[in-house]
């Protein structure tokens, strides 16, 4: 019998004011290797991001974007918690477990908008919540992958939409 051997992906980041959570599918190989959200540097998580704060998050070390984050009540994970995958594309993910998305959400009473990157982090996700969905203001955003095409401008005027949920 042929074993799958799944990739582990990141623990929260979140506590419990955290306001905004943003969902990504799973880590891509630099970030499992870097152990660090979004951390290809063709990723435009943290520009995207640093837009929305009003803070030039690209330009900060690991840790102190991850403070940043936390100071602006937005907290990070993945709905995939275990996968198989070749590579970092989400069109290679072969087999998965879910994160225990409404399990967290327990613990993070703050939480009012959940932020999906990407098409299959929205589709996974929301399968995940069920009819919890309602219970939060859901924003389904352009992926800030190198692989996702979409130009800059385009995805930063989307993402600018959750400004509303860290002001």
């Amino acid at each position: 019998m042929n074993e799958v051997t799944l990739q582990q992906g990141l623990a929260p980041v979140a506590g419990p004011d955290t306001r905004l959570l943003v969902l990504g599918s799973f880590p891509g190989v630099a970030s499992l290797q870097a152990q660090q959200y979004y951390g290809h540097p063709r990723n435009h998580f943290w520009r995207l991001m640093g837009e929305v704060l009003g803070e030039p998050l690209y330009e900060l070390p690991y840790a102190e974007r991850l403070a940043t984050l936390h100071r602006h009540r937005v907290g990070l994970w993945d709905v995939i918690t275990r996968a198989q995958r070749e590579g970092s594309l989400d069109s290679s993910i072969r087999a998965h477990i879910g994160s225990d998305l409404l399990n967290l959400l327990t613990e993070l009473p703050a939480v009012t908008t959940l932020a999906f990157n990407g098409g299959t982090a929205a589709r996974i996700g929301l399968k995940q919540l069920g009819n919890e969905a309602g219970r939060y203001r859901i924003v389904a955003l352009p992926s800030s992958s190198p692989a996702y095409t979409l130009a800059y401008e385009h995805k930063r005027t989307a993402w600018l939409a959750l400004r509303a949920a860290v002001t």
